[in-house]
């Protein structure tokens, strides 16, 4: 394929992503929409799942997302994907844990099983922490002194060297977040958070439920391998080399320089469409999902900046986005009731992207409601 159109290609498939991410209008999608639309925002910095709403939909605020968690729960916190924290919509909250549920508890117990703790032992903790929250949310030391008297020797040391004690009974979907942020966070039961979906949702296998998920992850990452899938969830190789042979007769294939890549037949229109239109510039959050879908990075910056971007114990730094291309990292410090912006750029951006830019700091002001001083270093 010529270099021209491989070019053209590239550009209309970030704007495809770019579209689905509601990072290329200002359609003002509501939190529910955005979080279906994007599979999930990112949550294990809770900071950071706020400013992922808020750079798709520059009206929102953080009450707006904590009555969506807590008080309307039409979002629900839990993790999923790559054993991280995400927001979900709450109707979709049994199909996350359906698709996922094998891979996530099978990596539970084996890491249980290297301090020596069998299936059963570990199997044995789920209905001690159920019980332990039947009164109610507690936290993960509240849950410890709870069950530690009741477990083994072994269980105990598993116990003091693990973040998590809870992680089996949450991969199930048993338990997920309740209210609460940074230390103060707490589990809670579903079936006492969510009664009413408990009611309602009919049991789904993990394999039709994997065959829905990877649908929704093309519609927000596509195109994309079975490679890109497995590496987005968390689920095993295995699993996902199987799911395109299940939906071929939905998919096509796109050409690649190296991957066998995916799209949704029905998209395979939208895509031809989506060259034209507006630049796109957007400042993404730490941890943004944008950048966390793919297993190759190079259609989003070159390999020269890859460190700045995705840096060491898995920190992914704050972007700026210019149509669907990483163009530097920026930053941000609220101190005396102001907020600066520092944008570091990896080239030197036109006149009419810095001005870009600014607006969008300006609008990060907005957010946190104080005046913006916008810095390029």
């Amino acid at each position: 394929m010529p270099k021209e159109s491989l070019e053209t290609r590239d550009y209309a498939i970030a704007r495809f992503r770019l579209k689905r991410h509601h990072l290329l209008d200002e359609s003002r999608a509501d939190l529910v929409t955005i979080c279906r639309d994007i599979c999930g925002a990112q949550a294990q910095v809770m900071s950071a799942a706020y400013l992922q709403l808020w750079t798709r939909n520059h009206e929102v605020r953080r009450t707006d997302v904590e009555n969506a968690l807590w008080k309307t729960r039409a979002l629900v916190k839990t993790s999923l994907m790559r054993q991280t924290v995400h927001i979900v919509p709450t109707d979709e909250f049994p199909l996350y844990i359906a698709a996922l549920r094998p891979s996530r508890v099978a990596q539970a117990l084996r890491i249980m099983a290297r301090c020596g703790i069998g299936r059963e032992e570990g199997e044995a903790l789920t209905p001690l922490i159920m019980d332990a929250l039947s009164a109610g949310p507690l936290g993960r030391a509240a849950i410890a002194a709870a069950i530690r008297p009741k477990v083994s020797k072994r269980v105990r040391a598993w116990m003091e060297k693990v973040w998590s004690h809870v992680r089996v009974p949450v991969a199930e979907g048993r338990v997920c977040y309740g209210a609460g942020e940074g230390n103060e966070v707490c589990f809670i039961r579903v079936d006492h958070w969510l009664p009413e979906l408990q009611k309602k949702e009919k049991p789904i296998s993990p394999v039709d439920a994997q065959r829905v998920l990877f649908r929704k992850y093309l519609r927000a990452y596509g195109p994309a391998s079975a490679t890109d899938f497995a590496h987005w969830s968390g689920i095993s190789m295995a699993e996902a080399k199987a799911i395109p042979d299940l939906l071929e007769s939905e998919l096509v294939e796109i050409p690649g320089d190296r991957k066998k890549s995916f799209l949704l037949r029905e998209d395979l229109s939208v895509l031809k469409k989506a060259g034209a239109g507006n630049n796109s510039i957007r400042l993404l959050p730490i941890f943004d999902c944008y950048l966390l879908a793919h297993r190759e990075k190079d259609h989003l910056l070159s390999p020269e900046y890859y460190k700045r971007v995705y840096r060491n114990q898995g920190w992914i730094s704050p972007v700026v986005l210019i149509d669907g291309a990483v163009a530097g990292v920026w930053s941000h410090k609220l101190q005396n009731k102001k907020l600066t912006v520092a944008i570091k750029p990896f080239g030197t951006p036109s006149r009419a992207a810095r001005e870009i830019i600014a607006r969008e700091a300006g609008s990060l002001g907005k957010f946190y409601e104080t005046e913006v001083e916008c810095r390029f270093t």
